[in-house]
């Protein structure tokens, strides 16, 4: 029996002695993740766009004084820039575009022109409607916040 009990013995320490060594802290590599750096790239609008954005300042400016009984005077725009500014990418100055552009200088001057015989909320919508014509057919994002510098 005594050879039983020291067998038990070695046999429960050699348990236990594996157990101390197989719960040792083992390092856990800790891995250090690789940080992709993102370079956003800023939009910048054709020279076409800019210009677009100026004349719908203009233009909800116009409607602003006439919608408060003044006349425009003067036009702050120089509207042959249409012809020259650069296009968005991907974009260009169709046979369509040409005619709608000449239209719509004439009907935006004719704003300013104070020996018409218009009223001056038609002559303003005409102009409106010719960019309305023209973004139905080349640009057509614009359209519902043209419609915004209707005159209703």
């Amino acid at each position: 029996m005594e050879f039983y009990l020291s067998n038990r013995f070695i046999a429960i320490s050699v348990i236990v002695g594996l157990f101390f060594l197989s719960c040792k802290d083992e390092k856990k590599e800790t891995d250090v993740p690789v940080v992709k750096k993102v370079e956003y790239q800023m939009y910048q609008p054709s020279e076409m766009a800019g210009f677009m954005n100026a004349m719908y300042a203009y233009n909800m400016q116009l409607k602003q004084q006439i919608v408060a009984g003044e006349a425009p005077v003067s036009m702050s725009l120089d509207l042959m820039t249409l012809h020259s500014a650069e296009m968005t990418k991907g974009k260009g100055r169709t046979v369509a575009w040409n005619s709608f552009v000449n239209v719509f200088i004439e009907s935006q001057e004719a704003i300013t022109d104070t020996r018409s015989n218009f009223e001056l909320k038609e002559r303003y919508n005409a102009a409106i409607n010719n960019c309305l014509s023209c973004h139905k057919t080349e640009c057509v994002g614009p359209i519902p916040k043209i419609k915004k510098l209707l005159i209703l």
